[in-house]
């Protein structure tokens, strides 16, 4: 039992070891493809617009705009989320409306078998209660999920966002253009935070093939989401527009956004005491009792038998 608790340990350590290299080569590998993809899809739509048209409707574009134009800004809101949670295919949108139609048909099916064909009998109203909570349930958990996918890649990208702004800042102040100092930091910080360096390269990508960087500054502020992605792309518009310096604007965000971190740092440090209240009643004090009184109890009752 030794020897077999040894070797597991000793292959665990390694495993630990070896991942995040295996790891760090898959991201960079990810983001190579990704990076690659558009740049090919951007070169197609401005060596040929027909073509990449042709080839956008082959792949439910025209649905998904004809959707779009439906639904108004309820569609547009939905593409932005859609992008913001890191779903860039054109047809999830599409997928979206089907899951909020499918699914609830679905609980409420598994609910009504689970309540009407097991060995407890429910009431008609227990029933009818139990299939809409399970229909609600089915329509809003995809929004749900789309929600909380997008506060964590925007919470992993706001945490790592001020020091590739400082990294953006050395590269401009050495007399790199912006769009090669954004490819740059891109592939520096893929190993840090892919989800930051996937859509730096997409920027990159868009100010390098299209002619319109204000476009491609305000589609990464849409496509991220985040108040410092919006105060980045804000900025440098602004600086290119009046023909202030792009550094100190750099400068001037790097330390806003900072700030904000550690304000969110101390929020979070503020409120960790009340969480751990509940936790520290349920499992700390019980057992800190035992080892107290313990003892006690144990004497007194010794005490009694004799």
């Amino acid at each position: 039992m030794i020897v077999l608790l040894s070797a597991f340990g000793a292959a665990a350590s390694f495993v630990a070891f070896a991942l995040p290299f295996l790891n760090r080569s898959e991201k960079r590998e990810r983001y190579r493809n990704v990076i690659e993809k558009k740049r090919k899809a951007l070169f197609e739509a401005t060596k040929n617009p027909k073509q990449a048209e042709t080839m956008s409707a082959r792949d439910s574009m025209a649905t998904l705009f004809k959707v779009e134009k439906m639904l108004g800004e309820f569609g547009e809101r939905l593409r932005d989320q859609m992008l913001q949670a890191g779903i860039r295919s054109p047809k999830a949108p599409i997928y979206f409306f089907a899951a909020r139609i499918v699914l609830p048909i679905v609980l409420m099916f598994f609910a009504w078998v689970i309540m009407t064909q097991g060995e407890k009998e429910f009431e008609g109203g227990e029933v009818m209660l139990a299939v809409v909570g399970m229909a609600f349930s089915g329509y809003f958990l995809p929004g749900l999920l789309i929600k909380n996918h997008i506060q964590k890649r925007q919470q992993e990208i706001s945490l790592v966002f001020p020091d590739a702004l400082d990294m953006m800042l050395i590269c401009v102040q050495g007399g790199i253009g912006l769009e090669q100092t954004i490819n740059r930091v891109a592939d520096d910080v893929v190993e840090q935070s892919p989800l930051l360096a996937e859509e730096l390269g997409i920027l990159s990508a868009e100010m390098g093939m299209l002619n319109d960087r204000r476009a491609a500054l305000k589609d990464f502020a849409r496509r991220v989401g985040s108040s410092s992605a919006r105060s980045f792309s804000t900025s440098i518009i602004q600086a290119e527009q009046y023909g202030t310096s792009v550094s100190n604007a750099m400068r001037v965000i790097a330390d806003e956004l900072r700030d904000a971190r550690m304000a969110e740092a101390e929020r979070k440090a503020a409120s960790l005491p009340p969480k751990l209240t509940v936790p520290m009643i349920l499992f700390f004090m019980p057992a800190l009792f035992i080892v107290i009184l313990g003892p006690a109890f144990i004497k007194a009752s010794i005490a009694g038998l004799t």
